[in-house]
């Protein structure tokens, strides 16, 4: 073998690698910022955040149980060493942001919404509080990057957090003069004086609690009714929608209803399925209202109590 023919195979490898090392390049490219997008980590994710903001979906709903002081652990069984909100979620999503001028993407306009939902065993109230005061108190540590109220004004940040699950958290976060998290709400909060969209600003309620349809066959109109109805309501007493829950079934029946959702306007959509959701919001945006709070921060403030009359209570009505 010569040394031209040596050198012809090194170049070609050459080649070859630099074709692969920009393929790799590509495959590691994060898809866009999908506000609408919402993914649902799995009890068993061992590191759930790397794969949403590569994927560019706008929220994350991570399970939580209490472990010792106070300390929040992923999932919901035992407490696993290392395993906390704060090493692998917190940490790193402040980290990418503070590192990005205030965004977790360049082109991110709304918040990301982070969803905090205490599950597992362990009711005891004492301890689910002394966990929130530890949640409070690490959001605190970047409490610049976060959306907060303070007083009747909301002032929007990098990341909303939002507080759901078994433990009630509402009378805590009413109290605080000023908060960084919010609690989660459902569609009996429409037109409540003692849930304001400063306190409970995002309705989340799973699929199956009010609609019975699972994409296979069309949507009955009385359910598509019923959807845009409240949708609508939602966004007139100043809310987002988030639906979770959604059905299991094959992917061509969540298109249908990621679609369906889509149309209703609703704010959120939350799944499992993150690689199809982000594809299907890539070419299927959701119909979007003007956002109240967009980035870079700008201070909204509502007055209390609201200019319009007051709502019926809609607690036992159907909307």
């Amino acid at each position: 073998m010569n040394a031209a023919t040596i050198a012809g195979g090194l170049a070609g490898a050459a080649g070859l690698a630099g074709v692969l090392s920009t393929g790799a390049v590509l495959l590691r490219r994060p898809g866009s910022f999908q506000p609408s997008g919402h993914a649902i980590a799995s009890p068993r994710a061992v590191d759930p955040l790397p794969g949403v903001l590569h994927r560019g979906l706008g929220g994350l709903t991570v399970p939580v149980t209490p472990g010792p002081h106070g300390e929040l652990f992923l999932g919901p069984g035992g407490p696993q060493p290392g395993r906390t909100l704060r090493r692998l979620v917190l940490t790193p999503l402040f980290a990418r942001a503070k590192s990005r001028g205030g965004r977790l993407a360049r082109e991110q306009q709304v918040p990301f919404r982070l969803v905090v939902e205490f599950a597992g065993a362990n009711r005891e109230a004492e301890t689910l509080l002394r966990a929130y005061r530890m949640l409070d108190q690490q959001l605190r540590d970047h409490a610049a990057l976060l959306s907060h109220c303070e007083g009747d004004t909301l002032v929007p940040g990098a990341v909303t957090v939002s507080v759901s699950g078994i433990v009630d958290v509402r009378d805590l976060l009413a109290g605080q003069d000023i908060r960084y998290a919010f609690a989660d709400g459902s569609f009996d909060d429409l037109g409540s004086r003692s849930a304001p969209p400063t306190l409970v600003p995002v309705i989340s309620e799973p699929w199956s609690r009010r609609f019975g349809w699972d994409g296979r066959e069309p949507i009955p109109a009385e359910e598509r009714h019923l959807l845009h109805a409240m949708v609508r309501q939602a966004h007139e007493d100043g809310r987002t929608v988030r639906i979770a829950g959604l059905p299991s079934g094959s992917r061509s029946a969540r298109r249908a209803v990621w679609t369906e959702l889509g149309l209703a306007g609703v704010d959120v959509i939350a799944d499992r399925d993150q690689r199809g959701l982000a594809r299907h919001l890539r070419r299927h945006p959701v119909s979007r209202r003007v956002e109240p709070a967009t980035l870079p921060t700008r201070a909204v403030r509502r007055t209390s109590p609201r200019p319009h009359a007051p709502r019926p209570d809609r607690r036992h009505e159907p909307v």
